[in-house]
């Protein structure tokens, strides 16, 4: 409202429900990998950390058995320590939100593999959940999370991962995840999203524009494309 007032133009990088998709040929060990961080950075409070993952059903057993097996090894505790792999939420109304999204997806038929549950440390800890059987209406599949809880929701084939990506009224980041790199291109083309990183999580890198569409933000950070976010383009004709 202040630029606006001031007629300044502005750049806003609102939040994310990022997609993580793994296709059926996917390297599945390489993908839980990145998965974890991708998920539980700063405790899943991050705009670009992933919120959905979507996975093809006929790998979908064995990726929630080997990303549950990486989940059980995470140590949660003081950030002080340096054995300490995830900290606490910032507030408590952060940890109440992110309850309250868990708790009404699980009741609303959303099964927990890991935690989906608070942690009975000093602060506001949650533990690092995996929620499966997703579906859309559930919080956890309509709404931005920011904890470190992951949903996993299984689908028929591309053109399925593609949809449910896209079935949200963010558009900050993705990833795709396929040892087909042509196939990948043609997909990343399709996902509305402002960034897609194929074979690897999201990152905010300098040297690449950053920045989402629809009700994650518009206008681009980093790059010269950021600089040019801070000029007015002028124009001189001459006869």
């Amino acid at each position: 409202m202040q630029a606006g007032r001031a007629i300044k133009k502005t750049v806003l990088e609102l939040g994310g429900s990022d997609p993580f998709i793994i296709l059926d040929d996917a390297d599945l060990s390489t993908a839980c990998e990145a998965g974890v961080m991708a998920r539980l950075q700063n405790a899943g409070q991050s705009c670009i950390a992933t919120k959905r993952f979507i996975v093809a059903r006929s790998r979908a057993e064995e990726f929630i058995a080997a990303y549950k097996a990486r989940y059980e090894k995470i140590v949660v505790g003081d950030p002080m320590n340096e054995k300490t792999q995830m900290g606490p939420l910032a507030t408590q109304k952060i940890l109440d939100d992110c309850a309250a999204q868990v708790e009404k997806s699980v009741a609303m038929g959303a099964e927990v593999v890991i935690g989906g549950k608070r942690l009975p440390h000093k602060g506001y800890f949650y533990a690092p959940t995996i929620l499966t059987n997703v579906k859309k209406g559930m919080p956890v599949y309509d709404e931005e999370v920011f904890g470190p809880v992951a949903a996993v929701i299984a689908v028929a084939d591309e053109e399925e991962a593609i949809r449910v990506a896209n079935d949200t009224p963010f558009g900050l980041g993705a990833s795709i995840w396929t040892r087909d790199i042509a196939r990948a291109e043609k997909l990343a083309a399709r996902v509305e999203a402002g960034a897609v990183f194929v074979n690897g999580a999201v990152k905010s890198d300098p040297r690449l524009p950053f920045g989402g569409i629809k009700k994650s933000g518009y206008g681009r950070e980093l790059s010269h494309y950021g600089l040019m976010e801070f000029v007015n383009i002028k124009t001189v004709w001459v006869k």
